[in-house]
């Protein structure tokens, strides 16, 4: 039986990352269906749209989009209901028009979007390619087109069970200049990246990331995304309990 896959985003039904992955996913499987915001989500983390009605806008056969969802929203809407009774066997979200690195990914819509697919029993796998913010917001799509039947292919088949969502980020260079594959940890910040930004009008402010927080670990995903030229993937575990913590303080905590 052919792979299942459900795709998401969070830039939008429309943004041009979700026509690569589509191209992705069709060399992977025809059973592919698209579940989508309407519009953009960016930043929206594993929000749900609780205790608010939602309206599913079809597209096409298998292309769907949620006014007013979330990626997570979407990927529920997919997976418990416009699938029927069979749920994808996998869920690719993106390709964002910009990297999702670092401690941003605990804000990223198209991390959760993965994320949730893997909650919902998938292997989830979200995809972003790098852009260099030094140059303007311009994406070239060329790298993640090029690499990413690829990477998804080989994550697919070295998956092992659903503890983990992986995030993949594709460099901001030629695709012959790109070395490989390189899976790394995630850069954890010195603090977090966001931070107030005034804006231009009185009184107004923007939550913004002005500067990346220094240091850098040489072996984790910015650099070697950046500074390599590696395609970076970074398995994330779903269970979060800290396991070494939780042994260290038995018998330790008390009410006494």
């Amino acid at each position: 039986m052919a792979l299942r896959i459900l795709i998401t985003n969070d830039d939008g039904v429309d943004a041009p990352g979700i026509a690569i992955m589509a191209e992705i996913a069709h060399a992977l499987s025809d059973d592919v269906w698209i579940v989508a915001p309407d519009g953009n989500q960016s930043g929206a983390g594993h929000r749900f749209t609780l205790g608010h009605e939602l309206s599913i806008e079809q597209r096409t056969a298998r292309t769907f989009a949620i006014v007013g969802g979330s990626p997570a929203d979407c990927v529920v809407a997919g997976m418990t209901h416009l699938l029927g009774d069979r749920p994808a066997d996998v869920v690719l979200s993106g390709v964002n028009a910009g990297q999702n690195l670092g401690d941003i990914i605990n804000c990223s819509g198209t991390a959760a979007g993965a994320r949730e697919g893997a909650l919902q029993g998938a292997i989830g796998i979200a995809m972003s390619q790098a852009v260099n913010y030094e140059n303007g917001r311009e994406v070239d799509w060329a790298n993640a087109r090029h690499h990413g039947l690829a990477a998804a292919r080989t994550i697919i088949a070295a998956a092992d069970g659903r503890e983990h969502y992986y995030n993949v980020n594709f460099p901001f260079c030629d695709p012959a200049q790109t070395k490989g594959i390189s899976v790394v940890p995630h850069q954890r910040f010195s603090r977090s990246p966001f931070r107030h930004y005034p804006s231009d009008n009185a009184g107004k402010f923007f939550v913004a990331i002005p500067e990346t927080p220094l240091p850098l670990d040489r072996a984790a995903d910015f650099e070697v995304l950046r500074r390599d030229g590696y395609v970076t993937v970074t398995p994330m575990l779903l269970q979060q309990s800290d396991m070494t913590t939780i042994r260290r303080l038995e018998g330790k905590l008390s009410l006494d």
